[in-house]
């Protein structure tokens, strides 16, 4: 093209006109250009052109519906499925006719969880080590919360590969300055690739009493609990969309804020366990052992943790304090059975309508290990960071309120941490605890009647919650694509299950992994693992919500293990001094894995209470321990 030059002497009014011819010249020249994508021919008539329309958009032939089902707040014992004795009939048939994986991990808290499945990416390469909460985030890549665009949610790629996608229940990596009426919406559900969704933007809500959202509006609550409502919303999403068009595959991810605090169901589902948790957790995690090993989802030589040193032997419990505890477990085995039940009406449904047979269903039974926050005695409506309480005073007022577990008013309930470690068995500690398999391991079901062979199958292999994207693609015979709209694509971190599906024997493809959470920390390569707890808040739950000045954060001072969980899978035997070689060389792979994924800045709980924020909302110094507090709904953990 030949140059202009330009005429510096001509005057102002001559230069605007000139400067304004050229751009639209240029603008003229820009819409003449032919699209890439077209392929039809385009003369000066229609009688010297050729019409394209490009085929529309539809998902491999014989590609499955996809449904997702991931629980909150759920222990490796605490489910029938897997040995626990809470009962789950839905769960117990789906892994009957389908897989039981023994290995699968977590990342030990909710929305890390969370930011992972649904990009098939570590939590800090999306940018949520901690949360989208504004007051558990900081300003850094792998801290602020803000899934970016290169890193596309699961419900992105079905989308553009012919399926309807929906979401219900808990969503939980929404930036809390987004999460209003006004917006933005690109960090909503439908902002992420879900064409609806029905549930809530944060941690926890009141399940009688929702901050509830449907698409990008708040909407009110019809008083029923949510995950009834959620339930009949999934069905009719899907009713709906096979109506329009019969055939066309969907994705349902169906994630209720159950089993998390607050504890509440109606009295008929915790009624039915009146007396069966009358001989403690003590016994509790014997049983579940011996279940375990009978089902063949632990190794039969499994020897069970020295219970934790903070909690009481059941049988030196007052009577008040067994009656009491006894009361908040069956509550929460009412609320896991209900919630078993509302999942198999979404089953039962799509048995009914001739759709089950090819659906793959994944069902991680909880998004991290048991609840360590409900304290030592339990807690009704007491907030998680309740200043200047005592264990003995929430005592007396829980034995005051026994009524109120698991009702509207029990706006905080949670169990002691006796039944935590229980629901945990056969590991040690629990949600939080990246550096432990009690706070990362848990169940997870595999159903696909048209793929899997084999029905009841065990499966071994270690895995992560970043392996089901993968694996989903795979089973449904679409790549992880380049581009979504326009913005080119992060690498997918996670390792396709898809060979195991059918061979037991499949080699693990996951080979290496790291874990975070506030502090404690931990690195897996190849069936070892190096391990560091941190200290916080939460390490002692008789010490939380003392109002206590926090600790400044020492990570050099912590202690690592190093174990061999291919010979000890619930890590009882530490062998950090017999191999201070193997323990260096994961140390530093931690580091670099540290690097790669955003992890660094290094925050615990010390950080997180102490520190000044920036909070969009309000005082740019206010201090978040002050901030949780007058916002306990968004302030609650993961």
């Amino acid at each position: 093209m030949k140059k202009f030059k330009f005429n510096s002497k001509l005057k102002t009014p001559q230069k605007g006109l000139l400067l304004t011819a050229l751009v639209v010249a240029q603008l003229s020249f820009a819409q003449n250009k032919a699209d890439v994508n077209y392929k039809g021919v385009i003369g000066k008539t229609l009688a010297e052109s050729k019409e394209y329309w490009p085929e529309p958009v539809k998902a491999p032939a014989g590609a499955p519906n996809v449904v997702w089902i991931l629980l909150d707040d759920v222990g490796f014992g605490a489910s029938s499925a897997f040995g626990g004795l809470i009962n789950t009939p839905t769960f117990d048939a789906l892994a009957n006719n389908g897989l039981r994986y023994t290995n699968f991990h977590t990342t030990a808290i909710c929305a890390p969880t969370r930011a992972a499945l649904l990009t098939g990416r570590n939590s800090g390469r999306v940018h949520v080590s901690g949360f989208s909460h504004t007051v558990l985030s900081a300003g850094f890549p792998g801290w602020d919360g803000r899934i970016p665009a290169d890193k596309g949610t699961i419900a992105e790629i079905l989308r553009e590969n012919g399926y309807n996608t929906f979401a219900v229940g808990k969503y939980g990596v929404t930036p809390d300055e987004d999460a209003t009426d006004a917006g933005p919406f690109d960090r909503w559900p439908t902002g992420k690739g879900f064409d609806h969704f029905f549930g809530f933007l944060g941690s926890q809500t009141d399940q009688y009493n929702p901050d509830l959202v449907e698409d990008q509006a708040h909407v009110k609550p019809d008083g029923r609990h949510l995950t009834d409502q959620i339930t009949d919303k999934a069905i009719g999403y899907i009713k709906t969309q096979q109506k329009a068009a019969p055939g066309k595959p969907f994705f349902l991810y169906y994630a209720p804020g159950a089993v998390h605090a607050p504890h509440q169901v109606a009295e008929k589902w915790s009624d039915a366990y009146k007396g069966k948790f009358d001989e403690g957790w003590d016994v509790y995690r014997e049983k579940a052992l011996a279940n375990q090993k009978k089902l063949g989802v632990i190794p039969a030589n499994a020897v069970l943790p020295d219970r934790n040193a903070l909690i009481t032997e059941w049988k030196k419990l007052t009577p008040d304090q067994k009656k009491l505890y006894a009361r908040f477990m069956e509550v929460y085995a009412g609320y896991l059975t209900y919630t078993d039940y509302e999942i198999g009406r979404v089953v039962n449904y799509l048995k009914e309508s001739n759709q089950l047979d090819n659906t793959l269903i994944f069902v991680a039974i909880g998004d991290n290990g048991a609840s360590k926050e409900g304290s030592q005695v339990g807690t009704i409506s007491q907030n998680l960071f309740s200043k200047g309480v005592s264990d003995e005073q929430n005592l007396q007022s829980n034995l005051e309120k026994i009524g109120e577990i698991g009702t509207a008013k029990g706006l905080n309930t949670n169990y002691p941490l006796g039944w935590a470690q229980a629901t945990n068995a056969p590991f040690k500690n629990w949600k939080q605890d990246a550096q432990s398999e009690g706070g990362t391991r848990n169940p997870l079901i595999v159903f696909y009647p048209k793929g899997i062979k084999e029905k009841g199958g065990i499966r071994n292999q270690y895995s992560h919650v970043t392996d089901i994207l993968p694996t989903t693609l795979e089973i449904a015979g679409i790549k992880a694509p380049e581009k979504i709209k326009e913005i080119k694509q992060d690498i997918i971190q996670g390792s396709s299950l898809y060979a195991s599906l059918n061979d037991a024997k499949a080699e693990s493809l996951h080979k290496v992994q790291y874990y975070y959470i506030f502090g404690n920390r931990a690195i897996y390569k190849d069936g070892w693992k190096a391990a560091a707890a941190h200290a916080n808040p939460f390490t002692s739950p008789n010490t939380a919500g003392k109002n206590q000045a926090p600790t400044p954060s020492n990570f050099d001072t912590d202690v690592w293990e190093l174990y061999n969980l291919n010979e000890d899978f619930n890590e009882r035997n530490n062998l950090a001094k017999k191999y201070p070689e193997k323990l260096a060389e994961l140390k530093k792979l931690f580091d670099e894995q540290a690097k790669e994924n955003n992890l660094y800045p290094l925050i615990d709980w010390s950080d997180v209470l102490g520190r000044k924020i920036h909070n969009p909302s309000g005082d740019k110094n206010q201090n978040i321990q002050e901030l949780i507090h007058k916002t306990p709904q968004t302030g609650s953990t993961n």
